[in-house]
């Protein structure tokens, strides 16, 4: 664990689940991370909000914004899941820069 770093994990997911359903997929995403040794510090849900452009044919997404510290191969293994999954629209996975 000596390898834990600091990641934000950006979600946006297909506006038409329901809240709940939502919820529990996010979570689910996460569950990957915490399998793996790592922690969720921080979970923020900005909720539907509308994009400057089309993706996959919707013009909004619920948006959630994950702080997570965990080591690089848990990350790996989140990036992988995430691609999989059908209801996500877009994923994003950052290491913060220093804060000034």
């Amino acid at each position: 664990m000596a390898d834990r770093r600091q990641y934000e994990v950006m979600f946006i997911v297909d506006p038409k689940m329901e809240d709940a359903s939502i919820n529990t997929a996010i979570d689910r995403y996460l569950g990957v991370v915490t399998q793996r040794g790592g922690e969720i510090t921080k979970v923020d849900h900005w909720g539907r909000r509308k994009f400057a452009f089309e993706m996959r044919h919707l013009n909004e997404g619920y948006y959630a914004i994950a702080e997570v510290q965990a080591e690089p191969a848990a990350m790996d293994e989140l990036d992988r899941v995430l691609r999989l999954q059908d209801e996500l629209v877009r994923h994003k996975i950052v290491r913060p820069g220093p804060k000034t």
